[in-house]
């Protein structure tokens, strides 16, 4: 499969994700707010948790993306420091 079809499938997974989040904490403050009677207050945070949500995840996703790192518990100082696989598959 070629790289750009790839590419595209990642960042069309990434923006159903935001969107399923963003929907999620809307949907969420209507719920708790009809129950308690603050709906508009309980629905504008719905969103913004919502959002945080998404864009921390979104954040970790392309982490690996940049770094080049299959590992998201890579972080990007370790990113550029060499493996210390001693598997054999180092040059000498």
């Amino acid at each position: 499969m070629p790289q750009w079809i790839i590419t595209a499938l990642r960042l069309t997974g990434l923006g159903w994700f935001v969107a399923v989040c963003i929907v999620l904490g809307i949907l969420g403050g209507l719920w708790l707010g009809n129950l308690t009677g603050q709906v508009a207050l309980l629905v504008l945070v719905g969103t913004v948790l919502g959002s945080v949500v998404a864009f921390y995840g979104v954040y970790r996703m392309i982490i690996p993306a940049v770094y080049g790192s299959n590992s998201p518990d890579r972080s990007p100082d370790q990113a550029n420091k060499p493996c210390t696989d001693r598997g054999g598959n180092e040059p000498s």
